[in-house]
């Protein structure tokens, strides 16, 4: 029978090497002979670190076989979005304001998933800077939304790599950042679980900023399960119990405020099936106007969204030429 490892969850590959089934090296260098095999182009993945895989894969192996695993997770390699610090790997977040930036140490949610045991198998693509919900990088390259075969269409982003690396099965999960949609985003464009966490729950020391007061770490995953046990592992807490969980007596508003005038119909007819699906569990479903929507596009418009004028402030301290810099993936957001 063919082996077929990129079609289980994190979790269930845990589950997999805790039993002594699976050797945590034999998954790592099956996933990184993946990587090279479908990404030839390096649209998806920027870089691999293969070196680090493979040792942290030796060492997770040698847990296993004692019974010492750290977590349900260790052995399992995931992806990472490249403006995590990675340290003496070229950490460049989509820009050539930072090419050739080596960090001497990792970002501390990597140094975390480490402690894991989770096995970093590389950085993956991004917009300049993360400033896209595209996923778009003309420099680095733009890897293709999976679900058109005909016409080549944008990922979403701006964990684009981070987001086709799952869905690939380049990855059995990765970790991306979100600032305005940049893990949800291109979760919902590729068909994945995105978890958009709190703001300050997983630190961002070491990770490139974008808009540090509103800059989140979050997982791209192929189920909930996943994303909450990453979500756990990176922030440092206990994960959510989800056994019986339910929707039952949920609330939840449908604003009809901005997006009934944008969204398209075809879009629209999808999330009416999404929201009739979680009114049969049990959500409460309403419908309503959001006027403070109107006031904050106001505001942007007249003033800029903070996301962008925080990007521009940590810019300037990057490069006198930021303003030019960011001035082309700034069409792609408006």
């Amino acid at each position: 029978m063919t082996t077929q490892w990129h079609q289980f969850t994190a979790l269930e590959l845990g589950q997999k090497i805790e039993q002594q089934e699976i050797n945590p090296v034999d998954l790592t260098e099956y996933f990184l002979n993946r990587i090279k095999q479908l990404d030839p182009d390096n649209e998806i993945y920027v870089r691999l670190t293969e070196e680090r895989a493979l040792k942290e894969a030796t060492a997770a192996a040698y847990r296993a076989k004692m019974g010492q695993r750290r977590s349900l997770l260790d052995g399992v390699p995931i992806s990472w979005k490249d403006l995590f610090d990675t340290a003496g790997i070229r950490t460049e977040a989509g820009t050539r304001l930072l090419e050739g930036r080596i960090p001497s140490e990792d970002a501390d949610c990597l140094k975390r998933a480490t402690l894991a045991g989770l096995v970093c198998l590389g950085k993956t693509n991004m917009p300049d800077l993360a400033f896209s919900g595209l996923g778009n990088n003309p420099r680095t390259g733009t890897g293709a939304n999976p679900h058109d075969q005909t016409t080549k269409r944008v990922p979403g982003g701006s964990s684009s790599g981070a987001a086709l690396s799952v869905y690939h099965g380049l990855a059995p999960a990765a970790i991306g950042s979100d600032t305005a949609g940049s893990v949800r985003i291109p979760a919902a464009w590729c068909g994945l679980t995105g978890l958009k966490t709190t703001h300050g729950l997983i630190s961002l020391n070491g990770s490139v900023p974008l808009s540090p007061s509103q800059d989140t770490v979050g997982p791209l995953t192929r189920d909930i399960a996943d994303a909450n046990e990453l979500c756990a592992i990176l922030s440092g807490r206990k994960a959510a119990d989800l056994k019986g969980a339910s929707v039952k007596g949920l609330r939840i508003l449908r604003a009809t405020t901005v997006f009934e005038d944008l969204v398209n119909p075809a879009i629209q007819s999808q999330t009416d099936i999404a929201l009739n699906e979680l009114s049969r569990h049990g959500a409460k479903i309403i419908e309503g106007p959001v006027p403070s929507f109107h006031d904050v596009l106001e505001c942007c418009n007249e003033h800029g969204y903070p996301g962008m004028l925080e990007g521009y402030a940590c810019g300037e301290t990057r490069s006198g030429n930021i303003l030019t810099e960011l001035t082309r993936p700034l069409a792609n957001v408006f």
